[in-house]
């Protein structure tokens, strides 16, 4: 039985609920197909893929278009799961104007179901002015890539009183300005228990612990295929970059050593045409 389309309501009634809600990033759509075949409540097609598929050194390079580029091959694919697009860096942080220019094209042309933004009490505003708008935002708060050199690189959150309490502020700022659901990425596990029990939306972690109401990866993470560096906080449930390159070494000897292609792999003639030519 094909399961019916989440939205953004289904995702806030998870909170405090026995089942966590799944969430992974796609940015294509065969990974799109896959991910979505397999129930995953949200689907982010996230800047991350500034540096898992195209190569940058951070998310700081993404551009707009780029992210619409990905949206669209991901929501072609997609039936149940949420849709999120991830504004990249420049997108929203120059005016609220702007940045619900750039939201509503991710709605319009993207055919996401919502968009997210990273920052606190910082971007509430500009949150609260993309929700007014009639666009549904997810926040994203503690270790945030885009802002990254300002953090002093990717180091954990929240491990003073001081920024703790900051992080806390952050998420009930992001909740009053209409945020649907809160990103928590690597914040301290204790933390981020504090965070989830302080507002009233859900919080997904990524390095933030089990007590947030779901969790999210970088798929590439998971699936072992991207190999430039792991973060502590990924689980690899497979290694298909070595199964990949094992098949790429085995097309190549075969090509090489005429092994391939067989005779079923080709197409024949009638020999009574052949006469003929």
């Amino acid at each position: 039985m094909e399961q019916s389309k989440l939205t953004v309501l289904d995702i806030k009634a998870r909170k405090n609920s026995k089942k966590a809600i799944t969430m992974l990033t796609a940015y294509d759509y065969p990974w799109a197909l896959l991910i979505d075949r397999s129930a995953i409540d949200i689907i982010l097609v996230g800047d991350s893929l500034g540096m898992v598929v195209l190569g940058y050194d951070d998310t700081v390079p993404v551009t707009m278009d780029e992210m619409i580029h990905h949206t669209k091959a991901v929501s072609r694919a997609v039936k149940s799961s949420l849709i999120v697009g991830d504004m990249p860096f420049g997108s929203y942080n120059v005016s609220s104007e702007k940045a619900i220019e750039n939201a509503t094209r991710f709605m319009k042309e993207g055919r996401a179901d919502c968009v997210k933004l990273e920052g606190g009490r910082n971007m509430a505003k500009v949150a609260k002015a993309i929700v007014d708008a009639g666009i549904p935002v997810q926040g994203h708060i503690g270790l945030t890539p885009q802002t990254i050199s300002a953090l002093g690189g990717y180091k954990a959150q929240g491990k003073t009183a001081e920024a703790a309490k900051a992080l806390i502020d952050d998420a009930q700022a992001l909740e009053d300005a209409g945020c649907f659901s809160i990103v928590l990425e690597a914040i301290t596990s204790p933390i981020s228990e504090m965070i989830t029990k302080a507002v009233s939306i859900p919080t997904i972690g990524i390095g933030a612990g089990i007590n947030c109401d779901g969790q999210v990866l970088v798929t590439h993470d998971m699936v072992g295929l991207f190999d430039r560096f792991t973060p502590k906080f990924v689980k690899q449930y497979t290694n298909i970059n070595e199964t990949i390159l094992s098949a790429i070494k085995g097309y190549k000897m075969d090509v090489e050593d005429r092994n391939f292609p067989e005779q079923k792999h080709c197409f024949s003639i009638k020999s009574d045409e052949l006469e003929k030519v």
